[in-house]
């Protein structure tokens, strides 16, 4: 093989939220890793394509994967520099003359950086995509919230993947840089003193590491795109019990809900909430209280129904809220658990969940505790072909 693809997905993304590890998470109907995946393996100068992935995502990497030929992937160590190490150290049987390191995160890297990396390494052992700095940079004073001075920006790039080498050479660098921290390969390289060319590249090529990131990959990618707001009201009435479910999560209380299903009446107004984002009519027409099949049914299914609907339309959910309506029980101690279920439930980040209660001050059904009360407002990211 003359190039191989090596992509760097060993990461847990902690600053995405408690969800998904971010090179899964949905991006305009695919994990975000498919579309990684997929702009090397669809490129006719590159032979072939290896993930390095954390050994407890195999079965997300299989779903990111389906469909693309790839290589088994390898698994990655406690850092980057670890994992991209371990990654070479796999390709030695195939003695490719290139490879190409790019972070899993980047599902926007263009058919041309790749060509033009590739290219420049018949010049140099080493190039590496990148984007000059372009607006004027500070440094803070040590200490403080102050500016100590304005640094010359002159010369300065702000370093991307692709990075590309002829093979034997970064695998030499990498074992030689064993015990160290250094930011990316281009670093290492230069350690090795290799030479390493600057390709101007495009800001589009976003490395994926927070929400809004991953709100503008699905613009970037659908063209722009179209934002659908739903809304969802539901309500259950008290009956026997010792218990009631709300948001997934079991609360102890005097009495229990009456319902077909667990009548968890947040989740279904959160799924009326999601289905009207993409005009899939409401829960009842899905799921009748008619059809035995779902009687005392997890009101999970429900919203992973919901969330079917607008994932095969490309859609990705953004924010969600949820306001509980009741007198008791009281809703704040469990809220948190709550975001943490929704969460599981969505594959999205806590930072994009909220869950709020209220009483009605004693005034009608709630407030004579006869029954409880859920309305859900929703955000989704749909692509501009949608409508």
């Amino acid at each position: 093989m003359t190039t191989i693809a090596l992509i760097v997905a060993a990461g847990r993304g902690t600053r995405m939220g408690e969800g998904l590890p971010k090179q899964y998470m949905d991006l305009a109907g695919r994990p975000v890793l498919g579309h990684t995946l997929a702009a090397f393996t669809e490129h006719p100068s590159v032979d072939s394509v290896r993930a390095v992935i954390h050994p407890n995502d195999m079965d997300l990497y299989r779903d990111s994967a389906q469909g693309l030929e790839v290589m088994e992937p390898v698994p990655g160590g406690a850092s980057r520099q670890n994992s991209v190490l371990l990654g070479l150290e796999s390709l030695t049987e195939f003695d490719p003359k290139n490879v190409l390191i790019h972070d899993g995160a980047r599902p926007l890297v263009s058919p041309g950086i790749i060509e033009r990396t590739i290219s420049a390494l018949d010049e140099a052992p080493g190039a590496i995509a990148a984007v000059p700095v372009r607006d004027t940079l500070k440094r803070q004073k040590q200490g403080s919230s102050k500016i100590e001075e304005t640094v010359d920006r002159f010369g300065l790039w702000r370093a991307q993947t692709p990075q590309g080498f002829r093979f034997d050479d970064i695998l030499a660098a990498h074992r030689s840089a064993q015990g160290l921290d250094l930011t990316d390969d281009a670093a290492i390289a230069e350690r090795a003193g290799l030479t390493v060319a600057l390709l101007e590249d495009r800001d589009d090529n976003l490395k994926i590491t927070t929400s809004d990131d991953l709100t503008r990959a699905i613009r970037t990618l659908t063209g722009g795109g179209e934002i659908a707001v739903g809304s969802g009201f539901d309500v259950h009435k008290f009956g026997p019990g010792d218990r009631i479910r709300m948001c997934g999560v079991d609360i102890s209380h005097s009495h229990g809900l009456i319902g077909h299903s667990d009548a968890d009446a947040a989740l279904h107004a959160l799924t009326d909430a999601l289905l009207a984002t993409v005009g899939g009519g409401d829960i009842g027409v899905h799921f009748p209280p008619s059809d035995a099949r779902w009687a005392g049914e997890d009101s999970a299914t429900f919203v992973q129904f919901a969330l079917d609907q607008i994932q095969a339309r490309g859609g990705r959910i953004s924010h969600v809220d949820l306001t509980i309506i009741c007198e008791a029980p009281k809703i704040g101690p469990h809220r948190t658990a709550m975001i943490g279920r929704l969460s599981e439930l969505l594959g999205l980040g806590e930072d994009r969940i909220n869950v709020k209660a209220t009483t009605t001050e004693g005034l009608g059904f709630t407030g004579r505790r006869e029954g409880i009360a859920a309305q859900a407002t929703t955000t989704v990211m749909l692509p501009g072909s949608h409508r």
